[in-house]
This record gives structure tokens, C-alpha cells and sequence, in this order.
């Protein structure tokens, strides 16, 4: 008997435009519980754009999205973390304080800040100001941000930007711990490297277009034929 997958978000249709350009066009995605999924592909494909529109920071111009198994509401914010784009950091403020400035606004339980900080591999970081934090350190305090709220689905865009490898590394063992945790991660890049070394799954965007969606190949040279091949589909469409 084949096991059922359970799915944490679906697209059906997902458009964005803004004006006359048509950022994404009628993509699907199926994201399963309790695993990373990966959203690949070449600056300007649309990774941005489909993220924001999952967190409510860009509305569809048509489509949907469903969440739980139910057409996506602002009330599901309560159940989604994300970090898109940089992190919002008060730099004057330790990593406990400016954990402590959400917990406020949001009302929850100041006792959740200990446990993120240990999640995140911050909990020593002590008296020291978040201007003063790496770049890796800051991701991950972005990230702790974002868990305050116990979600169920994490997103982060591009979250290995400007990083080192020693904090690519550490950025990746914790995406990679959290599934166990029963969160559901999607993250977007460009660097097919860093994918296959933390992704379950993959979709791969190419102008607007969602080209692949499923098992990550099996190796990394497998992976960059994959995605050409689905860059190059594409742009001779863009001739056509």
C-alpha cells in the first residue's frame, strides 16, 4: 500500500503581474510536510515574487493558494515564519532583546525566546549588539524571528546570501533540523550546490514558469543538466 503524502501548501494557477509584466504565470506547487523544499532557479525568475505572495507581502493578481489543506488567509500568518530579503534587525539590541521586542508585539510567552536561541545556535551570544553579529549570525537571528510563533511552514528567500561557507554550513545543518521539529521549510537560490546539499524536493522557475517540480537527482551534475536543460526550454520558447 503506497503512503499518502501529506502536503503542507498547494498553488493552483499562481499569477503575478505588475502592469503589463507578468512576473509568474500559472504555477503549481505541491509542498509536502515536514521536509525542505527548494525553489530553484536564475535571478528574475520569480523565487521573490512567489514567496511574498505565500506570506501575504504581494497579493495574486489571479490563482491560489491553499494552506493546511484551505484556501490561504491572512489569520494563517499565525502559522507561517518567514525571512524575505534581509532581517529585520534593531543593531542596538542584543539577540534576547530583539527577540524580546516581538514576543511583545505579538503577545507571546517571553519563555519561547530561550528555546529559538537555542535552536539557532545563539544562546551564548550574551550582552553582545546585533550590529556587532556576523552576517550569519544575523541570518540566524532572522531565522529566530521567524519561530518565535511556532509556524508550520518556514520561508526563506535566499537565505545563504553574502554568507561564508563556514556560515552556509551552519545555516544549512539548521534548515536541515528543522522538518524533525514539524516545520516545513521552502527556500529559494540560485546556487544549485547549496540545494542539493539541503532540499528533500525541488521547483525550478524559469520566467514565471514553474519547469520542474519533484525528487532532487541524484547528484549535483545531474541537477545542473536538469536545470539548463529547463533554462534552455524556456528561452528558446522566449524566441519563438
Amino acid at each position: 500500500m503506497i503512503k499518502e503524502k501529506k502536503v503542507c501548501l498547494t498553488t493552483q494557477k499562481l499569477t503575478k503581474k505588475y502592469g503589463e509584466n507578468t512576473v509568474v504565470q500559472d504555477i503549481h506547487l505541491t509542498i509536502p510536510e515536514n521536509k525542505v523544499y527548494g525553489l530553484l532557479g536564475p535571478n528574475g525568475a520569480g523565487k521573490s515574487t512567489t514567496l511574498k505572495m505565500m506570506t501575504g507581502i504581494a497579493k495574486p493578481t489571479a490563482g491560489e493558494i491553499y494552506f493546511q489543506g484551505h484556501r490561504w488567509q491572512r489569520s494563517d500568518l499565525n502559522e507561517i515564519g518567514a525571512l524575505i530579503e534581509s532581517p529585520p534587525l534593531y543593531g542596538n539590541l542584543t539577540a534576547y532583546e530583539n527577540l524580546l521586542v516581538r514576543t511583545t508585539a505579538l503577545g507571546l510567552p517571553t519563555e519561547r525566546i530561550a528555546e529559538v536561541l537555542v535552536i539557532v545556535d545563539l544562546n551564548q551570544t550574551g550582552k553582545k549588539k546585533a550590529r556587532h553579529f556576523s552576517m550569519g549570525m544575523k541570518q540566524r537571528l532572522g531565522i529566530a524571528l521567524a519561530l518565535l510563533n511556532r509556524p508550520k511552514l518556514l520561508i526563506l528567500d535566499e537565505p545563504t546570501n553574502g554568507l561564508d561557507p563556514l556560515g552556509i554550513q551552519s545555516l544549512r545543518k539548521l534548515i536541515r533540523s528543522l522538518p524533525a521539529q514539524g516545520i516545513t521549510v521552502v527556500f529559494s537560490s540560485h546556487i544549485l550546490s547549496e540545494v542539493e546539499q539541503t532540499v528533500d524536493e525541488i521547483g525550478i522557475l524559469v520566467n514565471g514558469h514553474l519547469g520542474y517540480e519533484g525528487a532532487l537527482p541524484a547528484s549535483t551534475e545531474s541537477l545542473e543538466k536538469l536545470f539548463l536543460k529547463i533554462v534552455k526550454e524556456y528561452a528558446k520558447e522566449e524566441e519563438a
